[in-house]
């Protein structure tokens, strides 16, 4: 059985990219493998976050993870702060970290330029601790986006630096999970191609049905093919796009059919796409409920998961200290 980390971003309520892109692949790859999936709430430290808001968002995203199907019986689900040896690693693995190759990422050079008032050096490290992140469980792979091929990349730069320092085959390197599928990209409502918080173009689980409809309506549509067979635009294939996720191929069929011939009504489309977001949503949102309503699910998750990680973790600290040539007295 294969090791797999990952990291989940702590920034708020889940939405239908976010199932579709990611969470369902994760909810599918625990029972294949031994899996710890963390929530990165360090990670969010370099844009200083309001502290009000970091402990909210960590239990909401928590809360719809859980909600959604990852099971804390099954996989390793677990809050990054709550599991120390994280740092001591980032600390270690700071000191085979080069500055010049840490201020040529490209995560660098676009936070520094967005927050250009806030360059600060968990943002020069934070490909570093993404790879203590890793590396702490040792595992042979890692479900990462484009945007994060580089920080794997480095991840097993870090982790042959290390053995090849102080000659031994300790750490793996990790390559990026596959399982043959193609990660889905959900687009978002108002024409853009990707559904996201910061386009706030979303819908998210949490939204109850009226919500839903009230987003999917207000979707950008036009006046309607004015020719038979004739292309898309990107604005109506996104819709068409959602609707291949959440409905009935049938569905899909019967207004490909519209459109082809003209006859496309986006009011009857719509009504039809948000029924059908809704009855893909309302199981999650009713066990996000139930899961809001009763603290103590959130409480055993997380022990459940700060053990194991821990676990896991303090073996890999011992045996990382015994190599670079720590000793207890």
């Amino acid at each position: 059985m294969k090791t797999v980390v990952s990291g989940i971003r702590s920034t708020g309520n889940l939405h239908l990219g976010n199932y579709y892109g990611a969470l369902r692949n994760f909810i599918r790859m625990q029972h294949e493998n031994r899996c710890f999936f963390f929530i990165a709430d360090y990670h969010s430290l370099t844009t200083h976050p309001n502290p009000k808001d970091l402990y909210p968002n960590v239990k909401n995203v928590l809360t719809e993870y859980l909600a959604a199907g990852l099971d804390p019986e099954v996989s390793t689900i677990f809050i990054q702060s709550d599991v120390p040896e994280v740092t001591e690693l980032y600390l270690m693995l700071n000191m085979h970290a080069y500055l010049g190759e840490l201020s040529k990422t490209v995560s660098f050079k676009e936070k520094a330029r967005k927050q250009p008032e806030n360059v600060n050096a968990g943002l020069l490290t934070y490909p570093t601790l993404m790879a203590a992140d890793i590396l702490l469980h040792n595992p042979d792979e890692v479900p990462v986006g484009k945007d994060q091929e580089q920080h794997l990349e480095m991840t097993r730069r870090f982790a042959r630096r290390f053995n090849n320092f102080y000659g031994v085959e300790y750490f793996k390197e990790p390559v990026a999970y596959s399982d043959g599928t193609q990660m889905i990209k959900v687009p978002g409502l108002d024409g853009s191609g990707k559904m996201g918080k910061s386009e706030g173009n979303c819908i998210y689980l949490i939204d109850d049905a009226k919500t839903i409809q009230k987003k999917v309506m207000r979707a950008l549509t036009d006046q309607g093919p004015t020719e038979p067979n004739s292309v898309k635009p990107d604005y109506i294939e996104n819709l068409f796009t959602i609707m291949q996720i959440v409905s009935a191929p049938e569905t899909v069929a019967f207004f490909d059919e519209k459109w082809n011939t003209c006859e496309i009504r986006y009011g009857d489309m719509k009504k039809q796409l948000a029924a059908d977001i809704i009855e893909a949503v309302n199981p999650i949102r009713e066990r996000i409920l139930e899961i809001n309503a009763n603290p103590a699910i959130l409480h055993k998750a997380v022990t459940l998961g700060k053990e194991k990680a821990r676990e896991s973790a303090g073996k890999t600290i011992r045996e990382v200290r015994e190599i670079m040539g720590f000793r207890n007295f």
